[in-house]
């Protein structure tokens, strides 16, 4: 049966007054929403640019070519996309030339930005605003932020642990509350890798027919760490983290670095069943357009930059990833596909 998330005015209503500005939106503003309404991303935009009195354009369904003329024909300014259609609307525009004048702000969630990806949006877009958005349908929308200025300070930084932040989601809105914790329930130190938990006036964490935290507290299910600045990275969902011979491996962190290859257009990591280790790490990627992918080449790659236990073990070269009608990957239909394909 489907887990029905409760989200109540007070929710939607406490995270939109929060984050945006009554009627503060210039005339000439107006944002595109290109994800259905029946996702938190969709709604919230719609309710947040309707509060700040901006204009919005919605876009029924998502093909980067009408997405880019939608932007220059309606002049918009403020957008929100998922990470895969992200790599696409570069491509577009890249092979016009004509980039995107009148767009100042694009917002991106729903998944994990690969880093090859918004290095590259942030080179051909620089007078665009990027803004990382990180959050759930439980807790409203968007919890935590990476600005603008996050964004250049990390492309422009030589120091490693601040390039880093490039991956991150940013720090946590003024109006939640975050704690990291471990399976026992007990709060970890900077750095190390736990369960978000988080509350605020925005947050839900009720589903129909339970209840939830009695302190307030909502579990996300999401693996993350917090650096020492406070900056939060998200690993992915605690059901999708590959234990290896009792290693945790991030998929999100093979993925970065087999899509920095130049075969490879887009690239899934998951864990399948296996006798000896529990789980073996193993990968699925679409070529780019002319080339070819050897597997034995891409084992290498990823091998000369990640520890040898985190290099798939094997890798299918697909013609499309399986997504949903948002974007979103579906590992489990993935983890399925590979579990049949390689065992």
């Amino acid at each position: 049966e489907p887990k029905a998330a409760v989200l109540r005015h007070l929710h939607l209503g406490s995270y939109v007054v929060t984050t945006v500005e009554l009627s503060g939106a210039d005339p000439a503003e107006a944002a595109l929403v290109s994800v259905p309404p029946y996702h938190i991303a969709g709604i919230s935009a719609a309710l947040s640019s309707v509060y700040g009195g901006r204009r919005v354009v919605y876009l029924e369904a998502f093909d980067p070519s009408e997405w880019v003329r939608t932007v220059r024909d309606e002049a918009i300014t403020h957008a929100m996309v998922v990470p895969t259609m992200l790599n696409r609307i570069l491509d577009v525009i890249e092979a016009d030339g004509l980039g995107l004048p009148s767009l100042r702000a694009l917002s991106y969630g729903g998944g994990p930005m690969p880093l090859p990806v918004i290095e590259r949006a942030v080179a051909m877009l620089p007078n665009v605003g990027f803004v990382n958005a990180y959050g759930l349908t439980e807790t409203s929308s968007t919890i935590a932020l990476l600005g603008p200025d996050d964004h250049h300070a990390a492309m422009s930084s030589a120091d490693p642990a601040v390039r880093a932040r490039l991956g991150s989601v940013g720090r946590p809105l003024p109006s939640v509350e975050i704690t990291v914790r471990d399976d026992g329930g007990a709060e970890v130190t900077p750095g190390q890798v736990g369960e978000l938990w988080v509350r605020g006036e925005q947050v839900s964490g009720e589903y129909r027919g339970r209840d939830g935290d009695d302190g307030g507290w909502f579990r996300t299910r999401d693996a993350v760490h917090v650096d020492d600045e406070g900056f939060l990275f998200v690993h992915g969902r605690l059901d999708d983290v590959i234990v290896r011979g009792g290693e945790n491996l991030s998929p999100g962190e093979i993925e970065s670095v087999l899509l920095e290859h130049d075969s490879v257009e887009e690239a899934a990591v998951v864990g399948i069943p296996d006798t000896e280790w529990g789980e073996r790490v193993v990968a699925a990627v679409v070529a780019e357009a002319g080339a070819e992918v050897d597997e034995a080449a891409l084992q290498e790659f990823v091998r000369g930059r990640l520890r040898s236990t985190k290099t798939p073990e094997r890798i299918a070269v697909v013609d499309e990833l399986p997504y949903n009608e948002t974007g979103k990957l579906l590992r489990r239909v993935l983890r399925d596909e590979l579990s049949a394909a390689f065992a």
